[in-house]
């Protein structure tokens, strides 16, 4: 019964994103939008029908995470700490357990870790949030896991958002 939070909180912030096509060589997801991440490893499975540019999910559905790129005027101009909370609308009774600003491949990054549930009656979920942007995108990592389980592929994701390039003439 883990499965359905994780995936309806990966899905509220998908909703703010829009659907792009997938191109993946050799473990590496290329966004058309100009910017590359390493998959995890093969427990992790690309989700079909996400409208974020690149989900996926853990085999058993008790994690997932998320890479997602914004390129238009009205978003980039916005703060990235803004960004970071209307990407967390739809999380209710939402607790803060880390918040920092990093530096992501040389880029101002806000990271939060939270615990929320979508709806009163939900398990809680707990979530890792990057907001990074630059002069052409606002670019979203997202994790989510069972607050017990989160610690077991945290070390996976902050992988994925490290692995994060820009690429050139695409």
């Amino acid at each position: 019964m883990r499965r359905a939070p994780v995936a309806l909180v990966l899905g509220a912030f998908a909703v703010l994103t829009g659907c792009a096509g997938q191109r993946i060589e050799n473990g590496v997801y290329h966004s058309t939008k100009g910017y590359r991440v390493t998959l995890p490893g093969a427990d992790w499975s690309v989700a079909a029908e996400s409208k974020a540019d690149l989900e996926l999910r853990y085999h058993d559905g008790t994690a997932a995470m998320l890479a997602n790129a914004q390129c238009d005027d009205h978003t980039r101009s916005r703060s990235a700490d803004l960004l970071l909370g209307h990407l967390l609308i739809g999380l209710r009774d939402r607790a803060t357990i880390e918040q920092e600003e990093i530096s992501l491949n040389g880029r101002r990054a806000v990271r939060r870790v939270l615990d929320g549930r979508l709806n009163a009656a939900d398990a809680p979920t707990r979530v890792e949030v990057y907001v990074m942007k630059d002069e052409r995108c606002v670019y979203d990592f997202v994790y989510a896991a069972s607050p017990p389980s989160f610690d077991e592929w945290r070390a996976e994701f902050r992988r994925f958002v490290e692995s994060f390039a820009l690429e050139h003439g695409d």
